[in-house]
């Protein structure tokens, strides 16, 4: 007996009625049960395999080839056919380029939003058109409804899983063309439907790391390509000295390990914590204790703003709360006001103060379910 009513599983991508669709497949679970539920509904469906990182492809660290047999061995067993294309070119410069000056600003990026909007729905969407595709989908745990003309990005039934944070800056377009064949469907549920086709990657665990890069020793890795450059480890008020650092990239606000600081003469015995960094003279400030207020935020700044409707959320002047934020993936819905939105950038105040608010992070921003889009923390 099937562990899913296969009524419940096709019924939110209606019937394909044969039309393209070009499916991003990552060789993990989540992408290979999006094809398969999309061949089940009536899509003609062609399989997409994107190899966007080269320098160290023959490193012990670089999971593409294993990636690309699992993803050729679900086409297989789901019928379809599979292409493979180097995006490694576009990578560089629109993702990973951004990335480097980022860090080297003393700013924590998130390479997973411009993985998103530059690569996986925008090189990979032009190229799927070239293709003949009506439609794209991926395996992302999200959804999309069209609701008075404007297409709304939601977030997944999969509370846990939801990625709607990584896919805030997509557009119009690009959501009236883009399918998530698992949004409404749980992790668990996936895996079973995976096991039940005989697709051979149904235990395969997710893939984390840099978006494309994948796991790796990130200090190693950030030194290849930005010098390091040691410094001073101090208190807040920079009064005391109280370890060294490898370099100021290394860190992030809010970070405990990797600090290194031992038994300080005079100090509480609390953990140490990233409250900072002086970037004019290599300097990283530290706070004791999880709670300290320099930890703390009530408000932020955030620029280069998107918003998924392709205008600014509606004013409600008279209705305190109304929206909810989240300043990194996984966090809780935390209730906020959007105070000003000046075209430029805005400003968000939180009900309750936020810990360890991080520049170079992503604010998005939601009304119920519904994700209407942010900007980078400033």
């Amino acid at each position: 007996m099937p562990l899913i009513d296969s009524d419940d599983v096709l019924e939110p991508l209606g019937d394909g009625g044969g039309a393209t669709v070009v499916v991003g497949m990552s060789g993990g679970v989540d992408s290979s049960v999006a094809a398969l539920l999309l061949k089940r509904a009536g899509y003609r469906v062609v399989g997409l395999f994107m190899k966007n990182w080269e320098d160290d492809d023959q490193g012990e660290y670089c999971s593409s080839r294993q990636d690309l047999v699992d993803a050729a061995s679900a086409a297989d067993v789901i019928g379809i056919d599979l292409e493979v294309v180097n995006f490694s070119a576009e990578y560089k410069e629109r993702v990973f380029a951004g990335f480097l000056r980022e860090y080297e600003a003393g700013r924590t990026p998130n390479p997973d939003v411009l993985c998103n909007s530059e690569i996986k729905f925008r090189a990979f969407l032009d190229h799927a058109v070239g293709l003949g595709a009506q439609r794209i989908a991926t395996g992302h745990y999200a959804q999309v409804r069209e609701f008075l003309g404007r297409f709304q990005l939601l977030k997944a039934e999969d509370g846990g899983k939801d990625q709607s944070y990584f896919l805030y800056r997509l557009n119009q377009g690009q959501l009236s063309r883009t399918l998530f064949p698992i949004g409404h469907l749980l992790k668990r549920q996936v895996r079973a439907i995976a096991r039940e086709a005989g697709l051979a990657n149904h235990g395969k665990r997710d893939s984390t790391g840099i978006c494309f890069i994948g796991e790796r020793p990130f200090r190693e890795f950030l030194a290849r390509y930005l010098p390091r450059r040691p410094g001073e480890i101090r208190t807040l008020d920079g009064d005391r000295v109280v370890g060294r650092h490898e370099g100021l990239m290394y860190y992030t606000l809010g970070q405990r390990e990797g600090l290194g600081i031992g038994g300080v003469r005079g100090a509480a015995e609390e953990p140490w914590y990233v409250a900072g960094k002086d970037m004019a003279r290599d300097v990283l400030l530290v706070v004791q204790g999880r709670d300290h207020p320099a930890l703390m935020r009530e408000r932020l700044v955030a620029g280069d703003l998107s918003w998924v409707a392709g205008g600014v959320p509606a004013d409600r002047p008279h209705v305190h709360w109304v929206y909810a934020a989240k300043t990194r993936y996984r966090q809780p819905d935390a209730a906020c006001e959007i105070e000003r939105i000046d075209g430029e950038s805005c400003e968000v105040a939180f009900a309750e103060p936020q810990w360890a608010v991080t520049p170079g992070q992503s604010v998005v921003l939601y009304e119920s379910r519904v994700c209407l889009g942010g900007g980078i923390i400033s």
